[in-house]
């Protein structure tokens, strides 16, 4: 076997949340172009054909599911689905994330609590539903922001706490899951990547937070996607409880 045959998920299965657009469009395709069946979730079930062409053209098989992760039995429905529709689950890629930029003296209870039920909760609701079901060698990859270690000139305080709290609910899962049911657990962090939420900034913010990340740009989906790849993959088998920084450097500037 070659160092690159250990980035390949020949004839596993993967479940990627939010997976109806921007990052978990492109997180699916790489999985799949490595060789993995994936079940695509999402609440906006409508928008998920796009992603299962993807798949399919990669030449996988893909199974779209409509649900909303802050539901445990939604979380319980995707999991059994994978294992109905292809008989086992290998890889959770908790992708699904919603962010708000509310001042915190005017957030409201229900502002706040509705992203940390998607973006923290959701994850964690996810996780368990897949521990489940996976046996030895699956992995479980989480994704958290930057702004979940460093702050960013916005006013997130939601989004920012449910960010770093996935990081913890990384490091303690893995400290379960990994010696007692074999299966691995990490987390990626992005930095500023085009998706439906930066879409929502103020008009010039990114670019106005290039010149301080050492990079000098955005990320590009792929390179994300890439990240995410490795972490799943047997390429990543002795890396488990840790996070991997896609930031082009912001939080070293």
């Amino acid at each position: 076997m070659s160092v690159l045959d250990l980035f390949r998920l020949d004839d596993r299965v993967a479940v990627v949340t939010g997976a109806s657009s921007g990052l978990g469009v492109s997180i699916a395709r790489a999985l799949a172009e490595a060789g993995a069946d994936v079940v695509l979730a999402a609440r906006r079930a409508e928008r998920l054909t796009e992603s299962a062409s993807l798949v399919e053209a990669a030449g996988r098989r893909a199974l779209t599911v409509a649900a909303d992760v802050s539901r445990p039995e939604d979380c319980e429905a995707v999991a059994q689905a994978a294992l109905d529709r292809f008989g086992r689950l290998d890889i959770l890629v908790n992708n699904a994330g919603v962010g708000t930029a509310v001042p915190a003296v005017r957030e409201t209870p229900e502002q706040f609590r509705e992203v940390i039920d998607v973006n923290l909760n959701g994850s964690y609701w996810m996780a368990q539903a897949a521990g489940r079901r996976m046996g030895r060698g699956s992995s479980i990859v989480n994704v958290s922001s930057v702004l979940g270690l460093v702050t960013a000139g916005l006013p997130q305080a939601a989004y920012s706490a449910s960010k770093a709290g996935v990081l913890g609910l990384t490091r303690d899962l893995a400290g379960q899951w990994t010696a007692r049911r074999g299966i691995r657990v990490n987390a990626v962090v992005p930095g500023f990547f085009p998706s439906e939420m930066t879409d929502q900034y103020p008009e010039g913010y990114i670019e106005g937070r290039l010149p301080g990340i050492p990079a000098l740009r955005k990320g590009e989906p792929e390179e994300l996607a890439a990240a995410v790849l490795f972490l799943a993959s047997d390429a990543a088998s002795y890396v488990t409880g840790a996070w991997l920084a896609v930031d082009g450097g912001l939080i070293v500037s």
